[in-house]
């Protein structure tokens, strides 16, 4: 497990028994005919989230969080739900209990998840996501990488809504990235 800011690569290991730093998960083997993987991607929270947010996210394969939690016991209850929580370092955390950047594999594709974006995707992912603009995205670059954003849990900004967003993992089809308001 990588800690203190690092980077992590994720290969899918059973995940250690309450915590929530960095937890794995064996969500990666879904197959053909199997219902498609549906992953709860949220940011920014800034300690805080609406009371209906964990509600909202039941059904959940895995939830990552993109940074700025700030304060980590926020977590607690996206803990309890159940899934595997990821999380990744943003600009306003004081600790560094999580990865600054961290690569995950699910049904054969790579996602890149760090709070800043960067100027350029890593070579090999075929999706970023981040957080920090507070500000929903789902764009494509010239190479076929997808930049998806959900939004902000407590601050949003340019006009967008707080949202959260669900990633859609299927084999053989496209990525499905829904942005939903709060």
């Amino acid at each position: 497990m990588s800690r203190g800011g690092e980077r992590a690569v994720e290969r899918m290991a059973p995940a250690p028994a309450g915590d929530f730093s960095l937890a794995r998960s064996a969500g990666r083997g879904r197959l053909r005919g199997h219902p498609p993987m549906r992953i709860a991607v949220l940011s920014d929270t800034h300690d805080r989230y609406p009371a209906t947010l964990p509600g909202r996210l039941a059904g959940a394969d895995e939830i990552w969080h993109l940074g700025d939690v700030c304060e980590p016991a926020v977590l607690v209850e996206f803990a309890q739900l159940g899934p595997p929580l990821h999380v990744v370092l943003g600009n306003n955390e004081e600790h560094r209990l999580w990865p600054f950047e961290l690569t995950l594999e699910r049904a054969g594709r790579r996602f890149f998840l760090t709070h800043i974006p960067p100027s350029a995707a890593p070579a090999g992912v075929h999706a970023v996501l981040h957080g920090h603009t507070h500000v929903p995205r789902d764009e494509t670059d010239a190479r076929g990488v997808r930049w998806l954003n959900p939004g902000c849990i407590s601050r949003p900004n340019r006009g967008a809504p707080a949202s959260f967003a669900w990633l859609t993992i299927e084999p053989g089809r496209p990525l499905g990235w829904k942005i939903m308001p709060l």
